[in-house]
């Protein structure tokens, strides 16, 4: 059965329950969420749209986002999610990879990309928009757009408005769509030459989301709080209600809406719990579970979590773009660990995994994409991570791209940071490399947040202390930065390592 055949089921099990509300707190039912899917389906394929027909989406999450992906996906086409503020060239090469014969966009967008005072505006503002308008398709012929939002100047003659598809004709559909066809295109590295880029079926999406709930329990009268696709998709299938937060939410007003709705489940990047824990110490008491991803989970904020929510489970899941997810573990589990390595958790049911010889993660399952856009599909994936099986339990050693040498050393900051993260006075820490002119070698930089500012004056005389205590010999570091945050990066907020060493350079 499909992931759009799952949802349109239940949409039909439960119509008058709210599937959704969105960050105006605007409500739509299941029964509506089905009926406006099987409407746009029902559009793109009168219009034109044919099986496998790739179209470059550019609308934010939003209650209107999910109608038209479902949409596009129930009509056999490809969602293609591909950053228009990603930079001309970047954006460019990318669509030469994808070969999109649709656009989808904000009408806000396409009146931004092709009008000049508007996209001088956004260029000053540092945002070099496409001219969507102005996009061909693979074999020059005229691309078909779509838009979300009222008409504004620039938006294509002839575009389609959403507004209209999903208000048509919703006739039953005689056949699913092929799970096993791509769905699903999401950019997620590479260069301008070499974009890279991950192609995920029905099949395989659907396989994470039955994953998720074998950690993550879900049921009618749940609500999850989210802006995550992939955890809001889990919460649609199981009849529960997805509660999206407005762009760019305060974490004080998304705090508020937690407690507002009645919050059962969230996910936040570990960075922006934080920031909401800064605005309001405690969660509201109808949380049940808090999930932490997208990057490595400090010591320093686990604790919090678990101050801040002590009647919800605190979860981080670990998982990539190409197999979604992997494991799950609890903050108990993570902060009882005392040897080097970040543990990650058990496997989830049916996800494999293997070591290289080089210690490198390799992992299967019902859950890996396809493969890479332009490439032979991935019977397993090299994840770039290091690890070793603890137990049964998978515990993460570091990056094989990170690694600096000293002398002979092969030293990998992601196997000494979280040990270094939970030092009384730490909340954060990272480890890099900044080349010796010298001597050819690397200098190990420790960089380090305090936990408070009155902690910043003495913590790198204690830490030189206590570190010998922690970590290997060889891999203490030469010197040691305090700073007020550490660097980041893109929309989950990653540690930017090649900032960071810019900042701690002498």
């Amino acid at each position: 059965m499909t992931l759009v055949r799952r949802l349109l089921d239940q949409g039909a099990r439960t119509p008058r329950a709210v599937a959704l509300v969105s960050g105006d707190g605007t409500r739509l039912t299941y029964g509506e969420l089905r009926r406006q899917v099987l409407a746009v389906r029902h559009g793109l394929l009168a219009r034109g749209l044919a099986p496998g027909d790739a179209v470059l989406f550019s609308v934010r999450p939003s209650p209107e986002a999910l109608v038209l992906a479902l949409g596009v996906v129930a009509a056999g086409g490809v969602v293609v999610f591909a950053d228009p503020g990603a930079g001309p060239e970047m954006f460019a090469a990318r669509l030469r990879l994808a070969r999109p014969r649709w656009s989808a966009a904000e009408s806000v967008l396409y009146a931004g990309s092709r009008l000049r005072p508007v996209r001088a505006y956004a260029r000053r503002r540092g945002l070099l928009l496409p001219n969507l308008a102005a996009l061909r398709g693979p074999d020059e012929d005229a691309m078909r757009h779509v838009y979300v939002g009222r008409r504004l100047p620039g938006v294509p003659r002839g575009a389609l408005p959403f507004a209209r598809l999903a208000r048509g004709p919703a006739p039953e559909p005689d056949r699913d769509s092929d799970p096993d066809a791509p769905a699903a295109v999401i950019f997620t590295s590479g260069t301008t030459a070499a974009p890279r880029a991950v192609v995920h079926t029905q099949a395989s999406l659907a396989a994470a989301l039955d994953l998720f709930r074998t950690r993550l329990p879900l049921g009618p009268g749940d609500v999850v709080h989210t802006d995550q696709l992939m955890l809001g998709l889990p919460t649609l299938i199981a009849g529960a209600r997805w509660s999206m937060p407005p762009m760019s939410c305060p974490p004080a007003e998304f705090a508020r809406l937690l407690e507002e709705r009645g919050a059962t489940h969230t996910f936040c990047v570990p960075v922006h719990l934080a920031e909401i824990l800064d605005a309001v110490p405690q969660l509201p008491e109808s949380l049940r579970y808090v999930l932490l991803g997208a990057a490595p989970a400090p010591a320093a904020i686990l604790r919090r979590a678990l101050r801040a929510a002590p009647f919800a489970e605190v979860l981080s899941v670990y998982a990539m773009t190409e197999i979604l997810p992997v494991a799950i573990a609890s903050a108990e589990e993570k902060l009882a660990h005392t040897g080097p390595g970040d543990p990650v958790g058990a496997l989830l049911p049916g996800v494999g995994a293997r070591l290289a010889d080089d210690g490198e993660l390799l992992l299967s399952g019902p859950n890996l994409c396809r493969g890479h856009l332009g490439a032979d599909p991935l019977p397993e994936l090299p994840t770039g991570d290091l690890a070793r099986l603890d137990g049964g339990r998978l515990v993460l050693t570091g990056r094989k791209k990170d690694m600096l040498i000293r002398g002979k050393f092969n030293l990998y900051p992601g196997l000494y940071e979280p040990s270094i993260a939970a030092l009384p006075g730490v909340a954060e820490a990272a480890i890099v490399g900044v080349p010796d002119p010298r001597t050819g070698d690397e200098e190990v930089v420790l960089a380090v947040v305090p936990l408070a500012v009155s902690d910043s004056g003495d913590l790198p005389d204690r830490l030189h202390r206590a570190l010998p205590g922690v970590i290997d010999h060889d891999a203490l570091p030469d010197r040691i930065v305090v700073l007020d945050a550490l660097p980041r990066s893109g929309r989950t907020r990653k540690l930017d390592r090649d900032r960071l060493r810019e900042l701690v350079r002498l």
